[in-house]
């Protein structure tokens, strides 16, 4: 008894072995204008969330909306003030999740704008020879 070789699939068309499938194919790298834009942009995000919430005293009476103890205030004064008080404490956790957010902004853009301007230039993707 001998073993049969396994059958192979042979595809019809010139270059069909040469061809790769699009899911394995290699990204071209992006330019370094777009990477320092992407990177200013992010910045530009950062700073203006910052400054919105450095103005946010100015425009909107604080005192009243993040005091923890007034919120705490609230929830014990009743269940007709138990939405305000749960809505103070969102604004509250909504605040700090925009400033954080800022900041996450801020060094996500520098962090970019570096590595755009230190990395070397890219190289541009050469077609493979046919052989």
């Amino acid at each position: 008894m001998t073993r049969q070789r396994r059958l192979r699939v042979v595809s019809s068309g010139v270059g069909a072995a040469e061809r790769q499938r699009p899911v394995f194919r290699k990204r071209k790298p992006k330019r370094r204008s777009r990477l320092i834009l992407e990177a200013v942009l992010m910045m530009a995000g950062g700073v203006g969330l910052l400054v919105l919430l450095l103005q946010l005293p100015q425009l909107i009476d604080l005192d009243s909306l993040l005091l923890v103890s007034t919120a705490l205030a609230h929830l014990i004064g009743g269940l007709s003030q138990l939405l305000m008080g749960v809505l103070q404490l969102l604004g509250v956790l909504l605040l700090g999740g925009l400033a954080l957010l800022a900041l996450l902004c801020l060094l996500g853009g520098l962090v970019r704008f570096v590595r755009a301007v230190v990395a070397p230039a890219p190289k541009t993707a050469q077609p493979k020879r046919r052989r």
